[in-house]
Protein backbone atom coordinates (compact mmCIF):
# COMPACT_ATOMS: atom_id res chain seq x y z
CA UNK A 1 0.00 0.00 0.00
CA UNK A 2 2.73 1.99 0.63
CA UNK A 3 4.09 2.34 -2.43
CA UNK A 4 1.01 2.58 -4.59
CA UNK A 5 0.27 5.90 -2.55
CA UNK A 6 3.12 7.16 -3.69
CA UNK A 7 2.81 6.45 -6.81
CA UNK A 8 -0.81 7.60 -7.00
CA UNK A 9 0.49 10.68 -5.62
CA UNK A 10 2.93 11.04 -8.10
CA UNK A 11 0.10 10.60 -10.73
CA UNK A 12 -2.34 13.23 -8.96
CA UNK A 13 1.16 15.57 -9.00
CA UNK A 14 1.22 14.55 -13.57
CA UNK A 15 -0.84 17.71 -14.45
CA UNK A 16 0.11 20.16 -12.02
CA UNK A 17 4.13 19.68 -13.12
CA UNK A 18 2.79 19.99 -16.92
CA UNK A 19 0.89 22.94 -16.03
CA UNK A 20 4.30 24.45 -14.43
CA UNK A 21 6.12 23.38 -17.22
CA UNK A 22 4.15 25.37 -19.42
CA UNK A 23 4.02 28.35 -17.40
CA UNK A 24 7.97 28.32 -17.49
CA UNK A 25 8.01 27.68 -21.13
CA UNK A 26 5.71 30.62 -21.36
CA UNK A 27 7.54 33.04 -19.10
CA UNK A 28 11.04 32.60 -20.85
CA UNK A 29 9.67 32.52 -24.34
CA UNK A 30 11.09 35.42 -26.37
CA UNK A 31 7.47 35.32 -27.65
CA UNK A 32 6.45 36.49 -24.52
CA UNK A 33 5.91 40.26 -24.37
CA UNK A 34 6.03 40.73 -20.96
CA UNK A 35 8.73 38.13 -20.18
CA UNK A 36 10.72 40.87 -18.12
CA UNK A 37 8.05 42.11 -16.15
CA UNK A 38 7.18 41.39 -12.43
CA UNK A 39 4.23 38.75 -13.43
CA UNK A 40 6.30 36.79 -15.61
CA UNK A 41 9.11 36.80 -13.46
CA UNK A 42 6.19 35.74 -10.79
CA UNK A 43 5.21 32.91 -13.02
CA UNK A 44 8.77 31.87 -13.79
CA UNK A 45 10.21 31.58 -9.84
CA UNK A 46 6.00 29.93 -9.10
CA UNK A 47 6.93 27.22 -12.08
CA UNK A 48 10.51 26.40 -11.26
CA UNK A 49 9.72 25.48 -7.86
CA UNK A 50 6.81 23.40 -8.16
CA UNK A 51 8.41 21.66 -10.62
CA UNK A 52 11.20 21.21 -8.16
CA UNK A 53 9.14 20.28 -5.76
CA UNK A 54 7.18 17.91 -7.69
CA UNK A 55 9.46 16.11 -9.46
CA UNK A 56 11.58 12.90 -9.28
CA UNK A 57 14.86 12.86 -8.55
CA UNK A 58 17.40 10.78 -10.49
CA UNK A 59 21.21 9.62 -8.93
CA UNK A 60 23.55 11.85 -9.43
CA UNK A 61 27.10 11.75 -11.39
CA UNK A 62 29.86 11.88 -9.32
CA UNK A 63 31.30 14.52 -12.29
CA UNK A 64 34.99 14.27 -10.46
CA UNK A 65 36.95 14.54 -14.09
CA UNK A 66 39.70 16.88 -12.69
CA UNK A 67 41.67 18.07 -9.24
CA UNK A 68 43.81 21.12 -8.98
CA UNK A 69 46.65 20.35 -6.43
CA UNK A 70 50.11 22.17 -5.48
CA UNK A 71 48.31 24.52 -8.80
CA UNK A 72 48.37 21.89 -11.36
CA UNK A 73 45.28 20.34 -13.17
CA UNK A 74 44.83 16.44 -13.20
CA UNK A 75 42.46 14.44 -15.10
CA UNK A 76 40.52 12.24 -13.13
CA UNK A 77 39.48 8.60 -14.21
CA UNK A 78 36.18 6.74 -13.15
CA UNK A 79 36.11 3.53 -13.63
CA UNK A 80 34.04 0.79 -12.19
CA UNK A 81 36.26 -2.11 -10.86
CA UNK A 82 33.73 -4.80 -9.01
CA UNK A 83 30.46 -5.54 -9.85
CA UNK A 84 27.69 -7.08 -6.72
CA UNK A 85 24.63 -7.36 -7.06
CA UNK A 86 24.03 -4.74 -4.80
CA UNK A 87 26.95 -2.58 -5.07
CA UNK A 88 29.35 -1.47 -7.38
CA UNK A 89 33.10 -0.64 -6.27
CA UNK A 90 34.18 2.77 -7.80
CA UNK A 91 37.56 3.89 -8.72
CA UNK A 92 39.26 7.24 -8.69
CA UNK A 93 42.15 7.77 -10.29
CA UNK A 94 44.13 10.88 -11.36
CA UNK A 95 45.71 9.98 -14.56
CA UNK A 96 49.41 9.17 -14.44
CA UNK A 97 49.88 8.92 -10.05
CA UNK A 98 51.46 6.15 -9.05
CA UNK A 99 52.36 4.61 -5.65
CA UNK A 100 49.34 6.49 -3.77
CA UNK A 101 48.02 5.37 -0.75
CA UNK A 102 44.65 3.25 -1.53
CA UNK A 103 41.56 4.30 0.19
CA UNK A 104 38.33 2.04 0.51
CA UNK A 105 35.53 4.80 1.22
CA UNK A 106 32.78 3.02 1.87
CA UNK A 107 29.01 4.39 1.42
CA UNK A 108 26.47 4.99 3.96
CA UNK A 109 23.37 2.49 2.56
CA UNK A 110 20.98 4.54 4.80
CA UNK A 111 18.90 6.42 2.12
CA UNK A 112 20.97 8.66 -0.07
CA UNK A 113 23.23 7.63 -3.01
CA UNK A 114 26.80 7.44 -2.45
CA UNK A 115 27.26 10.77 -4.25
CA UNK A 116 26.54 12.27 -1.26
CA UNK A 117 30.47 11.83 -0.53
CA UNK A 118 31.03 13.71 -3.59
CA UNK A 119 32.92 16.20 -1.72
CA UNK A 120 34.62 13.58 0.38
CA UNK A 121 36.16 11.77 -3.08
CA UNK A 122 37.23 15.00 -4.55
CA UNK A 123 39.22 15.86 -1.62
CA UNK A 124 40.73 12.37 -1.13
CA UNK A 125 42.23 11.79 -4.67
CA UNK A 126 43.93 15.34 -4.63
CA UNK A 127 46.89 12.55 -2.47
CA UNK A 128 45.03 9.01 -2.57
CA UNK A 129 43.75 6.37 -5.04
CA UNK A 130 40.16 6.35 -4.03
CA UNK A 131 37.76 3.20 -4.14
CA UNK A 132 33.79 4.00 -3.16
CA UNK A 133 31.13 1.19 -2.62
CA UNK A 134 28.63 2.65 -4.41
CA UNK A 135 25.39 0.76 -3.51
CA UNK A 136 22.61 0.20 -5.79
CA UNK A 137 18.84 1.10 -5.47
CA UNK A 138 17.20 -2.34 -4.33
CA UNK A 139 14.23 -1.50 -5.90
CA UNK A 140 16.15 -2.15 -9.67
CA UNK A 141 17.70 -5.45 -8.27
CA UNK A 142 15.63 -8.83 -9.10
CA UNK A 143 14.41 -10.86 -6.45
CA UNK A 144 16.30 -13.61 -8.33
CA UNK A 145 20.00 -11.61 -6.87
CA UNK A 146 18.57 -12.75 -3.87
CA UNK A 147 17.86 -10.87 -0.39
CA UNK A 148 20.53 -8.38 0.78
CA UNK A 149 21.10 -8.84 4.39
CA UNK A 150 23.17 -7.21 6.83
CA UNK A 151 25.39 -10.00 6.92
CA UNK A 152 26.05 -9.72 2.97
CA UNK A 153 27.28 -6.18 3.80
CA UNK A 154 30.22 -7.25 5.99
CA UNK A 155 31.03 -9.69 3.34
CA UNK A 156 30.97 -7.08 0.75
CA UNK A 157 33.48 -4.94 2.66
CA UNK A 158 35.77 -7.92 3.48
CA UNK A 159 35.76 -8.81 -0.17
CA UNK A 160 36.66 -5.52 -1.70
CA UNK A 161 39.33 -5.12 1.08
CA UNK A 162 40.68 -8.72 -0.08
CA UNK A 163 40.70 -7.38 -3.95
CA UNK A 164 42.84 -4.00 -2.66
CA UNK A 165 44.72 -5.32 0.29
CA UNK A 166 46.81 -5.39 2.01
CA UNK A 167 48.30 -1.56 2.66
CA UNK A 168 44.53 -0.32 1.65
CA UNK A 169 43.08 2.48 4.47
CA UNK A 170 39.28 1.74 5.06
CA UNK A 171 37.46 5.03 5.80
CA UNK A 172 33.76 4.44 6.62
CA UNK A 173 30.83 7.46 7.29
CA UNK A 174 28.21 7.09 9.27
CA UNK A 175 25.97 3.86 9.10
CA UNK A 176 29.01 1.63 7.53
CA UNK A 177 31.34 2.31 10.67
CA UNK A 178 29.42 -1.11 12.27
CA UNK A 179 29.63 -3.05 9.43
CA UNK A 180 33.74 -2.30 8.45
CA UNK A 181 34.35 -3.01 12.68
CA UNK A 182 32.55 -6.49 12.05
CA UNK A 183 34.58 -6.60 8.38
CA UNK A 184 37.90 -5.93 10.00
CA UNK A 185 37.60 -7.66 13.42
CA UNK A 186 36.96 -10.89 11.54
CA UNK A 187 39.84 -10.19 9.04
CA UNK A 188 42.28 -9.54 12.64
CA UNK A 189 40.87 -12.70 14.22
CA UNK A 190 41.43 -14.67 11.06
CA UNK A 191 45.07 -12.80 10.57
CA UNK A 192 43.76 -12.35 7.06
CA UNK A 193 46.98 -11.22 5.24
CA UNK A 194 44.70 -8.51 3.00
CA UNK A 195 43.24 -7.00 6.81
CA UNK A 196 43.80 -2.89 6.03
CA UNK A 197 46.30 -0.75 7.73
CA UNK A 198 44.12 1.68 9.07
CA UNK A 199 40.39 2.25 9.69
CA UNK A 200 39.07 5.53 9.82
CA UNK A 201 35.50 6.17 10.85
CA UNK A 202 33.46 9.19 10.88
CA UNK A 203 29.85 10.25 12.64
CA UNK A 204 28.58 6.58 13.27
CA UNK A 205 26.74 4.67 15.54
CA UNK A 206 29.05 2.26 17.15
CA UNK A 207 27.44 2.78 20.33
CA UNK A 208 23.68 4.61 20.24
CA UNK A 209 23.76 3.94 24.44
CA UNK A 210 25.75 6.82 24.82
CA UNK A 211 24.47 10.33 24.00
CA UNK A 212 21.52 8.99 22.16
CA UNK A 213 19.70 11.27 19.27
CA UNK A 214 16.45 11.75 18.17
CA UNK A 215 16.74 8.99 15.20
CA UNK A 216 18.09 6.63 17.71
CA UNK A 217 15.43 7.52 20.76
CA UNK A 218 12.73 6.66 17.72
CA UNK A 219 14.37 3.42 17.04
CA UNK A 220 13.99 2.33 20.26
CA UNK A 221 10.35 3.52 21.08
CA UNK A 222 8.64 1.08 18.21
CA UNK A 223 9.34 -2.54 17.95
CA UNK A 224 10.90 -4.30 15.27
CA UNK A 225 7.68 -5.55 14.76
CA UNK A 226 6.42 -1.76 14.01
CA UNK A 227 8.78 -0.79 11.63
CA UNK A 228 7.96 -3.76 9.49
CA UNK A 229 4.03 -3.15 9.51
CA UNK A 230 4.36 0.56 8.82
CA UNK A 231 7.65 1.60 6.76
CA UNK A 232 7.98 -1.44 4.72
CA UNK A 233 6.66 -2.14 1.47
CA UNK A 234 7.00 -4.42 -1.58
CA UNK A 235 7.92 -2.98 -4.64
CA UNK A 236 5.40 -2.93 -7.45
CA UNK A 237 5.32 -4.21 -10.78
CA UNK A 238 6.68 -1.39 -13.00
CA UNK A 239 10.24 -1.61 -11.65
CA UNK A 240 12.68 -4.77 -12.21
CA UNK A 241 12.53 -5.70 -8.08
CA UNK A 242 9.17 -6.61 -8.43
CA UNK A 243 7.86 -8.12 -4.96
CA UNK A 244 11.03 -7.38 -2.95
CA UNK A 245 10.09 -6.21 0.25
CA UNK A 246 11.87 -3.11 0.82
CA UNK A 247 12.35 0.22 3.20
CA UNK A 248 10.80 3.19 0.28
CA UNK A 249 13.55 6.02 -0.23
CA UNK A 250 10.39 8.12 -0.49
CA UNK A 251 9.65 7.47 3.08
CA UNK A 252 13.19 7.98 4.22
CA UNK A 253 13.06 11.48 2.15
CA UNK A 254 9.85 12.43 4.50
CA UNK A 255 12.17 11.18 7.54
CA UNK A 256 14.96 13.52 6.62
CA UNK A 257 12.77 16.61 6.15
CA UNK A 258 10.97 16.02 9.25
CA UNK A 259 14.24 16.38 11.11
CA UNK A 260 13.97 19.56 10.25
CA UNK A 261 11.44 21.21 8.22
CA UNK A 262 11.75 24.75 9.45
CA UNK A 263 15.52 24.90 7.42
CA UNK A 264 14.21 22.87 4.41
CA UNK A 265 11.06 25.41 4.48
CA UNK A 266 12.78 28.42 4.46
CA UNK A 267 15.76 27.34 2.11
CA UNK A 268 13.04 26.76 -0.54
CA UNK A 269 11.30 29.76 0.09
CA UNK A 270 14.53 31.91 -0.18
CA UNK A 271 15.06 30.06 -3.05
CA UNK A 272 11.69 31.58 -4.56
CA UNK A 273 12.30 35.09 -3.58
CA UNK A 274 15.88 34.97 -4.93
CA UNK A 275 14.62 33.60 -8.17
CA UNK A 276 11.82 36.11 -8.31
CA UNK A 277 14.27 39.43 -7.78
CA UNK A 278 17.19 37.56 -9.97
CA UNK A 279 19.55 38.23 -6.98
CA UNK A 280 23.07 35.94 -6.67
CA UNK A 281 22.47 33.47 -9.38
CA UNK A 282 25.64 31.65 -7.20
CA UNK A 283 22.84 31.09 -4.51
CA UNK A 284 20.35 29.25 -6.83
CA UNK A 285 22.99 27.49 -7.79
CA UNK A 286 23.97 25.85 -4.94
CA UNK A 287 20.23 25.78 -3.58
CA UNK A 288 19.70 23.37 -7.07
CA UNK A 289 22.86 20.82 -6.36
CA UNK A 290 22.00 20.39 -2.93
CA UNK A 291 18.63 19.54 -3.42
CA UNK A 292 18.97 17.57 -6.96
CA UNK A 293 21.49 15.39 -4.37
CA UNK A 294 19.44 15.50 -1.09
CA UNK A 295 16.19 14.52 -2.76
CA UNK A 296 18.09 11.68 -5.04
CA UNK A 297 16.89 8.58 -2.99
CA UNK A 298 17.09 4.70 -3.02
CA UNK A 299 14.88 1.98 -1.84
CA UNK A 300 16.92 -0.28 1.20
CA UNK A 301 16.33 -4.09 1.08
CA UNK A 302 13.71 -4.15 3.86
CA UNK A 303 15.94 -7.97 5.32
CA UNK A 304 19.13 -5.48 5.62
CA UNK A 305 17.22 -2.34 7.27
CA UNK A 306 15.11 -4.72 9.98
CA UNK A 307 18.38 -6.13 10.89
CA UNK A 308 20.42 -2.59 11.46
CA UNK A 309 17.24 -1.44 13.41
CA UNK A 310 17.28 -4.18 15.75
CA UNK A 311 21.21 -5.30 15.84
CA UNK A 312 22.41 -1.88 15.90
CA UNK A 313 20.07 0.84 17.18
CA UNK A 314 17.86 -1.19 19.37
CA UNK A 315 19.99 -4.08 21.17
CA UNK A 316 23.29 -2.69 20.46
CA UNK A 317 24.71 -5.65 19.59
CA UNK A 318 28.39 -4.68 19.33
CA UNK A 319 29.05 -2.84 22.13
CA UNK A 320 27.40 -5.32 24.26
CA UNK A 321 29.47 -8.02 22.51
CA UNK A 322 26.59 -9.89 21.39
CA UNK A 323 27.28 -9.14 17.54
CA UNK A 324 27.65 -12.34 15.10
CA UNK A 325 28.44 -12.47 11.54
CA UNK A 326 27.52 -15.35 9.83
CA UNK A 327 27.79 -17.19 13.03
CA UNK A 328 31.11 -15.81 13.87
CA UNK A 329 31.24 -13.39 16.89
CA UNK A 330 32.53 -10.33 16.35
CA UNK A 331 35.94 -9.75 18.67
CA UNK A 332 37.14 -6.17 17.85
CA UNK A 333 39.44 -6.77 20.47
CA UNK A 334 41.26 -9.32 18.43
CA UNK A 335 42.75 -5.70 16.17
CA UNK A 336 45.93 -5.06 17.28
CA UNK A 337 47.97 -4.14 14.07
CA UNK A 338 45.72 -1.87 12.25
CA UNK A 339 45.67 1.61 13.34
CA UNK A 340 42.28 3.89 14.00
CA UNK A 341 40.91 7.34 13.81
CA UNK A 342 37.68 8.61 14.58
CA UNK A 343 35.97 12.16 13.77
CA UNK A 344 33.18 13.32 15.22
CA UNK A 345 31.23 16.45 15.01
CA UNK A 346 30.53 18.40 17.89
CA UNK A 347 27.19 19.23 16.92
CA UNK A 348 26.02 16.19 15.20
CA UNK A 349 22.61 15.33 15.92
CA UNK A 350 22.32 12.24 13.98
CA UNK A 351 25.44 10.37 15.28
CA UNK A 352 26.31 11.92 18.60
CA UNK A 353 29.51 12.86 20.27
CA UNK A 354 30.52 9.71 21.89
CA UNK A 355 29.14 7.50 20.03
CA UNK A 356 31.99 7.13 17.54
CA UNK A 357 34.48 7.27 20.04
CA UNK A 358 33.55 4.15 21.39
CA UNK A 359 35.33 2.16 19.05
CA UNK A 360 38.46 3.53 20.57
CA UNK A 361 36.88 1.26 23.89
CA UNK A 362 36.19 -2.08 21.98
CA UNK A 363 39.59 -2.32 20.53
CA UNK A 364 41.32 -2.32 23.57
CA UNK A 365 44.33 -3.63 21.99
CA UNK A 366 45.69 -1.42 19.43
CA UNK A 367 48.23 0.75 20.63
CA UNK A 368 48.23 4.30 21.76
CA UNK A 369 50.41 5.52 18.90
CA UNK A 370 48.42 4.11 16.34
CA UNK A 371 45.18 5.73 17.47
CA UNK A 372 43.44 9.02 17.37
CA UNK A 373 40.66 10.80 17.71
CA UNK A 374 39.22 14.52 16.17
CA UNK A 375 36.39 15.83 17.07
CA UNK A 376 34.83 19.09 15.37
CA UNK A 377 33.89 21.52 17.42
CA UNK A 378 30.11 23.48 16.50
CA UNK A 379 30.29 20.84 13.22
CA UNK A 380 27.12 18.88 12.56
CA UNK A 381 26.69 15.63 10.53
CA UNK A 382 27.30 16.31 7.38
CA UNK A 383 30.02 18.43 7.98
CA UNK A 384 32.42 15.90 8.60
CA UNK A 385 32.74 14.91 5.22
CA UNK A 386 31.07 17.29 2.87
CA UNK A 387 32.06 21.63 2.87
CA UNK A 388 33.89 23.91 4.40
CA UNK A 389 34.78 22.40 7.74
CA UNK A 390 35.79 19.00 5.82
CA UNK A 391 38.11 20.59 3.27
CA UNK A 392 39.80 22.46 5.97
CA UNK A 393 39.63 20.98 9.19
CA UNK A 394 38.63 17.05 8.87
CA UNK A 395 40.81 16.26 5.71
CA UNK A 396 43.94 17.43 6.43
CA UNK A 397 44.36 15.59 9.76
CA UNK A 398 42.71 12.46 7.87
CA UNK A 399 45.42 13.18 4.90
CA UNK A 400 48.11 13.47 7.82
CA UNK A 401 47.38 10.25 9.66
CA UNK A 402 46.85 7.90 6.73
CA UNK A 403 50.48 9.73 5.54
CA UNK A 404 51.58 8.94 9.21
CA UNK A 405 50.60 5.10 9.02
CA UNK A 406 51.92 4.37 5.63
CA UNK A 407 54.95 4.79 6.88
CA UNK A 408 54.46 2.68 10.07
CA UNK A 409 55.89 -0.72 9.08
CA UNK A 410 53.18 -3.17 10.09
CA UNK A 411 54.29 -5.05 13.68
CA UNK A 412 52.42 -6.68 16.40
CA UNK A 413 52.24 -3.94 19.06
CA UNK A 414 51.84 -4.27 22.87
CA UNK A 415 48.61 -3.50 24.39
CA UNK A 416 47.52 -0.33 24.85
CA UNK A 417 45.19 1.25 27.49
CA UNK A 418 42.79 2.12 24.64
CA UNK A 419 42.46 5.82 25.39
CA UNK A 420 43.81 7.54 22.26
CA UNK A 421 44.86 10.88 21.44
CA UNK A 422 42.29 13.19 21.58
CA UNK A 423 42.40 16.43 19.22
CA UNK A 424 39.49 19.13 19.03
CA UNK A 425 38.93 21.52 16.05
CA UNK A 426 36.76 24.59 16.15
CA UNK A 427 34.55 24.86 13.22
CA UNK A 428 31.07 26.39 12.29
CA UNK A 429 28.25 23.78 11.88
Amino acid sequence: MLYAFHEMQKSLGAPLRFMAEMGMTWAQSEGNPWKHSPPSDLLAATSELTIRLTKEYPKQPFGIHSVVVDGHTHAVEETVIAEKPFCQLRRFHKVGATNEPQVLLVAPLSGHHATLLRDTVRSLVQDHDVYITDWRDARIVPLAAGVFHLDDYVAYVIEFLRLLGPDVFVMSVCQPTVPVLCAVSLMAAANDPHRPRAMIMMGGPIDTRVNPSSVNNYATKHSLDWFEQHVVSPVPAKYAAFGRRVYPGFLQHYGFVAMNPGHHAKSHWEYFFSMLRGHDPADSAAHRRFYDEYNAVLDLDAAYYLETVQRVFQEHHLPRGLMRVDGHAIEPAAIRDIALMTVEGGADDISCPGQTYAAHGLCSRIDDARREHLLVEGCGHYGIFSGSRWRNLVYPAIRDFIARERDTRRARPPVGSGNGRTTRRNGAR
